[in-house]
């Protein structure tokens, strides 16, 4: 592989993991609009029994769904990621994501703990230079669940603390210049 393909390569996977690390940072804050925008319009979505089509129409029912969770943190382990060997740009790829996802969910009983270990299994398209999901599933590998939960965000050690929320609301948009909700940064060379 040539220097110049090699270099290119290196730049896709990046974009690549700035997608995964942009889906998961819109999925904790609920940010919706984030999220439409690391989609292309046509992608679809498979997150098992919640849904299976059009990514676009999961999306709108995701405030409903996310509406009784209080806490969502995922956090990417193993990444495997392939790109189309092509004499061009590549414009396809594929990954393997290792995921632990934490939930703390409102029930009628109160709040519950499920800690999900899966992966994602994903596709991208490289459309006008740009990565985004073309297909995405969700795949678990195991889950734990407490209930009541065992987060005790009252410990005198975090008195003080900033704490994380979803929407706007979250620190990280006060705190930040760079970082919007609503807004992907992806930078370019």
């Amino acid at each position: 592989m040539n220097q110049k393909k090699a270099l290119q390569n290196l730049l896709d996977k990046q974009a690549i993991m700035d997608l995964l690390n942009a889906y998961c940072q819109a999925s904790d804050r609920h940010d919706h609009e984030k999220l439409r925008s690391l989609y292309h319009h046509d992608a679809t979505d498979d997150h098992g029994p919640f849904f299976k089509g059009l990514a676009m129409e999961f999306i709108d029912q995701l405030p409903t769904i996310q509406a009784p969770m209080k806490i969502l943190h995922h956090n990417l382990t193993t990444i495997n990621i392939v790109l189309e060997e092509s004499d061009s740009d590549s414009c396809y790829a594929e990954s393997e994501a290792y995921v632990l996802a934490y939930h703390q969910v409102e029930t009628d009983d109160g709040l519950i703990d499920l800690l999900i270990g899966g992966r994602y299994f994903d596709k991208y398209e490289k459309r006008n230079g740009e990565w985004k999901f073309s297909y995405k599933a969700i795949l678990a590998d195991w889950a734990t669940t407490d209930n009541p939960t065992k987060v005790k965000l009252d410990h005198p050690m975090l008195k003080g603390s900033h704490f994380g929320k979803p929407g706007p609301s979250d620190p990280s948009y006060e705190m930040f210049k760079l970082i919007r909700f609503g807004q992907t940064h992806q930078q370019t060379v």
